[in-house]
């Protein structure tokens, strides 16, 4: 099974894999609330982040160039969510593609390849 966001195929070039991020309450200081009572407060649960690190990997410069702007094409303005889906078939519905981040250098040999690091996040609505 390939991976996918929104259907497309963005990862499937080079190996990769998928991370979920923190999960759990968000605290805030009564202090920080403009209080001056000690102590924490429980204000919402984490919005998920899903991480997706791995290598994109193509026949030659051009082809390495293509799998890159098809990545950051996904990127938005305002972000639409859509599902994320691993290659082992575990999806996240309603996430948001927030960051691309390339690796410093470009490999080259019998294939061009770079590391990549993308963030997915499930933005809570209120």
């Amino acid at each position: 099974m390939a991976s996918s966001f929104k259907g497309a195929d963005l990862f499937g070039s080079g190996p990769h894999r998928f991370g979920q991020g923190r999960q759990g309450q968000v605290m805030l200081s009564w202090i920080a609330l403009g209080t001056v009572q000690p102590g924490t407060v429980a204000i919402g649960l984490t919005e998920l982040d899903v991480t997706v690190t791995g290598r994109l990997v193509a026949s030659g410069e051009a082809a390495l160039w293509a799998l890159r702007e098809a990545v950051a094409a996904e990127l938005e303005e305002s972000p639409t969510p859509g599902t994320l889906v691993d290659h082992h078939g575990r999806s996240w519905a309603g996430m948001s593609f927030i960051d691309f981040r390339e690796g410093d250098r470009t490999d080259r040999g019998r294939v061009w390849s770079i590391a990549y690091e993308a963030v997915f996040r499930k933005v809570r609505e209120y």
